[in-house]
């Protein structure tokens, strides 16, 4: 059995590695298509911040973990997929035939749609490759527009603080992390930021970028001007399925799998951050974006492809994020359901902020920001889908109670 797998983040590399220890036998190949040793992409920050070298970021540390698996790891970009002929093509033209097919190319950054957008001195931090350029020039008092305040601009931040830079954030929808929490945790966030000297403009969307003396002029409506010698643009990222068109393979926001990661062409499978899946609160189909997903994925495609059976019970949304110290997470269908109810508690001055949303006598989602300590608890209340009994409202009362909760209600289930 020949298994070709592109793309070799977390979701890849576990795949092979599940592939090689269900299938002794098979041929492995995985494609990797940066030029790099598979690294996680989310520890990039860390590097940013000095906290880790770049080997630091290698999924596994020992340089001959897939020549020793069997792995043929393959560095290249693929170009095309032929189902009928059951081969991918790459972009220099090699051929690599599989009987099964994996695909977990993960994301690529979307880029503002302005005149600039392609000066020098633009850059996106998505790859390693854009991390050391951004290393070789943030430097204290280094001028850096940073448009977008999503969760990869708030863990960029860090690494950008770090480094002592001017650093002035520019968000278009008005708010900080807006798809992960709520308004008022998106202030707190705001304010800490504030607070740590990160300069944050709300509402405001860049027309242009001009070159200028040496650095760059970033142009915003009503004709003010920002001079910048670095603009990173991080207004998001889209699953990168480019490559796939003429395929067959049902593409949505994501490519849709069902709960064995199979796609809608026989003998292909998708996973991780590509992969569009059901979410497990709301029944809804969701691209769940994180690397415990990509993960959880990858090892259900792989047990498939290997003739196992796995299925998924769904997708569980949810991020744990750390800006400048402060840490915030949300979990579940943490906006609320239609006919839910909630309950919040806020302490601005210790940054401590907390709301829980129920559906019936069940928590199905939650915003928290300044609480660690709650994390295993939410998680565990919400995913479990724990009914709570009279703790519901207890917890209305004093939302505060959720580990007590957690205790008298999971742990007897």
């Amino acid at each position: 059995m020949r298994h070709l797998i592109i793309g070799a983040g977390p979701a890849g590399v576990t795949a092979a590695e599940t592939l090689r220890k269900a299938d002794p036998a098979a041929s492995i190949t995985l494609v990797e298509g940066e030029g790099e040793r598979p690294y996680a992409r989310m520890a990039i920050p860390y590097l940013l911040a000095g906290r880790i070298p770049e080997e630091g970021l290698c999924i596994r540390p020992d340089a001959d973990h897939y020549r020793a698996l069997g792995i043929d790891l393959v560095h290249g970009r693929v170009r095309s997929v032929d189902p009928a002929a059951s081969r991918a093509v790459l972009e220099d033209g090699r051929e690599l035939g599989y009987d099964r097919l994996l695909v977990a190319t993960g994301s690529t950054p979307t880029l503002q749609r302005i005149p600039g957008i392609d000066l020098p001195g633009v850059h996106t931090c998505w790859t390693l490759e854009d991390a050391r350029t951004i290393l070789g020039k943030a430097r204290p008092g280094t001028r850096v527009v940073q448009m977008g305040a999503g969760f990869v601009g708030c863990i960029i931040m860090q690494g950008l603080v770090s480094r002592g830079v001017d650093l002035t954030i520019l968000v278009r929808s008005g708010r900080m992390v807006s798809r992960m929490i709520n308004p008022p945790a998106s202030a707190m966030i705001r304010r800490w930021c504030q607070a740590k000297g990160v300069k944050i403009r709300v509402d405001t969307l860049p027309e242009a970028i001009t070159a200028g003396d040496g650095h760059l002029i970033v142009h915003l409506p009503g004709g003010e001007t920002l001079p910048a010698d670095i603009y990173l643009c991080l207004v998001g990222v889209k699953p990168a399925v480019g490559f796939l068109a003429g395929t067959g393979i049902a593409v949505d926001s994501g490519i849709l799998v069902d709960a064995t990661m199979a796609t809608s062409v026989p003998g292909i499978y998708a996973a991780g951050d590509v992969a569009e899946s059901v979410d497990c609160i709301t029944g809804e189909r969701t691209v769940n974006a994180i690397q415990p997903n990509a993960v959880e994925q990858g090892r259900i495609a792989a047990l498939n492809m290997a003739g196992r059976s796995a299925a998924s019970g769904g997708t569980f949304p949810f991020n744990v994020l750390d800006t400048l110290g402060l840490h915030s997470s949300s979990f579940g269908a943490w906006q609320g359901v239609p006919g839910g109810d909630s309950t919040e508690v806020i302490d601005e001055d210790r940054y401590r902020y907390l709301k829980l949303e129920f559906s019936g006598d069940r928590l199905v989602g939650a915003n928290a920001v300044g609480l660690d300590d709650h994390i295993g608890a939410l998680r565990g209340l919400i995913e479990g889908k724990v009914p709570l009994g009279p703790w519901k409202d207890r917890l209305k009362a004093n939302p505060g109670h959720i580990m007590e909760a957690y205790l008298a209600c999971a742990l007897k289930a």
